[in-house]
């Protein structure tokens, strides 16, 4: 499954996560600070000059904004620097026909993911600036021209074309990267498909599994990623917007009470789901098996009289039938915790912010800052809230997948499969 596209895929996601820990840890101790090194002069972002002592406000503004822009630039060289070191190492010595694809691929998708986190950063800053410009408005009429207020909504469709136009590029993209991986996998199935073709479902494994395991893979790979990016990005942000909410509802007084909140009721809602839904990756993988037994029946009876017979087709199907009925009961109650919890969770930051509402300490900005930053840490602690459905289904295509490298390296078939030839009464070996 991996083998066949990436270069030593144990040894490359080890070195990757470390690899990128120590490029983090290495920008915020030491690199971030050695700015004189940054190339941007060549381009002329420089370095602001120290502010005087009794500098206005204004200035001080102005200041800061110089001061982050020339920041980002120089962040960005550094993180150049660390992609071409690590891409092109595994390039050059990872000696893996599809290389270009799994390494370069793999490190323009995390960078899109980045970039794509610091956009919702930009986000979130707009909505202070623009809803403390209509409670202004509101407050006092007049108050704002209408240039600043539509130079706000400009300002967001700019941000929002950019995020728009790397969002439809990224994903032409991937679908490419996800197509390249089926190849791989496909190329090293079928070249061992005198070994497998005996194996319960063999066509579907490779026509199909294939590709919706690369796809799966991708996808909960990039949301991974993303929540952790996101933490990175926003768990500051809304450590410092906490300031603003000293007490809890019943609890009283807690430091940090925002990110105090999104990491329970994240925990709380993991917890629910993963009890909730423990039966489901078994009862997927079953209704695979089901399913591809009745279509393999069907598709030997369009080639041969005495297959696809009615009483067996029948039989057949109420395997389907049950293994359905016994999955639509167990997700009952799954989507009563999951779609309740998310119902919930709705309710859990306005909840918290009551006291300091109800006060008037916070200004509609700050409000919504905080909505959008609590929502953003949350749904990033809530990575297998959001994605259980999907796990079920990947865990379910990996068990089909190892099943047929069992088979293909002559090892024991997985217990799973073991209990599925029992229960049938026929042997399946490579």
């Amino acid at each position: 499954m991996f083998l066949s596209f990436f270069p030593r895929p144990k040894l490359f996601f080890i070195s990757f996560a470390l690899w990128a820990l120590a490029s983090v840890l290495g920008w915020y101790l030491l690199i971030q600070d050695l700015s004189q090194y940054s190339l941007g002069g060549l381009f002329g972002v420089h370095f602001p000059d120290a502010l005087a002592e009794n500098a206005d406000a204004t200035a001080q503004a102005a200041y800061q904004a110089a001061q982050k822009y020339a920041l980002n630039i120089w962040q960005y060289q550094y993180m150049a620097v660390c992609y071409a070191l690590f891409i092109g190492s595994w390039v050059i010595f990872g000696g893996q026909k599809w290389a270009k694809w799994s390494v370069i691929g793999s490190g323009l998708i995390v960078f899109i993911t980045w970039f794509q986190v610091q956009v919702s950063v930009m986000i979130n800053s707009w909505y202070g600036n623009f809803y403390n410009l209509i409670q202004k408005a509101l407050t006092t009429p007049n108050s704002i021209t209408a240039d600043e207020y539509y130079s706000q909504l400009f300002t967001f469709a700019s941000i929002a074309l950019i995020a728009i136009t790397v969002a439809v590029l990224n994903n032409f993209f991937v679908s490419h990267y996800v197509f390249r991986w089926r190849t791989a996998m496909n190329n090293y199935y079928t070249s061992k498909w005198s070994q497998v073709r005996q194996i319960e479902g063999a066509s579907q494994r490779i026509q199909e599994d294939t590709m919706r395991f690369a796809s799966i893979v991708e996808s909960l790979g990039v949301n991974f990623l993303n929540s952790v990016m996101t933490l990175i990005a926003f768990l500051p942000i809304l450590w410092g917007l906490s300031g603003y909410v000293k007490t809890l509802p019943l609890i009283g007084e807690v430091s940090q009470a925002l990110v105090f909140v999104a990491i329970i009721w994240s925990i709380i809602g993991t917890v629910l789901l993963g009890l909730a839904g423990i039966k489901l990756p078994g009862l997927e993988f079953k209704n695979q098996r089901v399913e591809a037994a009745y279509r393999k029946e069907l598709v030997y009876g369009e080639d041969h009289d005495d297959r696809a017979e009615p009483v067996k087709l029948a039989e057949l199907f109420s395997n389907v039938r049950q293994n359905y009925f016994r999955l639509y009961f167990h997700y009952l109650y799954f989507n009563v915790v999951r779609y309740g919890y998310l119902q919930a969770g709705v309710l859990i930051p306005l909840i918290a912010l009551g006291p300091s509402i109800i006060a008037g300490a916070l200004t509609l900005g700050v409000m919504q800052q905080i909505s959008n930053a609590f929502r953003q840490v949350e749904e990033s602690f809530q990575l297998l809230v959001h994605s259980w459905t999907t796990i079920v289904e990947l865990l379910s295509i990996y068990k089909r997948l190892k099943g047929f490298e069992a088979a293909i390296h002559n090892q024991p078939l997985p217990d799973i499969d073991q209990a599925f030839i029992a229960a049938n009464g026929k042997e399946i070996t490579a």
